[in-house]
């Protein structure tokens, strides 16, 4: 007779420093230009890795574009799309064109310094932070 086996139950705590910063983005501009203008103002270097693609309820491939930039700091940073052609990744935010991820934020981060950076570039008409823990969109998966 074999013995049962016990199931164990793991609870996975979850580290505020894997949590990134998402950054709501309002422009007019090509995602390329916007990278462009982020990367001369931050001093960073994003460039276009692979678009973020998944299928709506309807079955429709969608194509959001992202780039981003890892290079050697304890920072990731990641551009994302929030719109193609007339869907949106994030429903919940029609009226944010691009997501600014910052991945691995330092305990206590305080990232106004570069809220009040994004708002100085003349290609962003708005900036806001938005609370991951707020949002309850399943396609939220496609971006942590």
């Amino acid at each position: 007779m074999q013995k049962k086996q016990r199931i164990t139950k793991i609870q996975l705590s979850v580290n505020e420093q894997d949590t990134p910063v998402v950054l709501g983005i309002v422009s007019t501009e090509p995602d390329y230009r916007l990278s462009l203008a982020l990367n001369k103002k931050l001093n960073i270097s994003l460039k276009n890795t692979g678009a973020v693609e998944f299928q709506d309820d309807k079955g429709k491939k969608l194509h959001f574009s992202r780039f981003s930039d890892s290079s050697g700091s304890d920072w990731h940073y990641q551009l994302v799309s929030n719109r193609t052609e007339k869907e949106f990744m994030l429903k919940k935010l029609i009226n944010i064109d691009y997501l600014l991820l910052l991945q691995k934020p330092e305990k206590g981060f305080n990232y106004e310094g570069i809220l009040s950076q994004l708002r100085e570039i003349e290609a962003i008409t708005g900036v806001f932070n938005i609370e991951i823990s707020t949002l309850n969109d399943k396609n939220l998966k496609y971006l942590i």
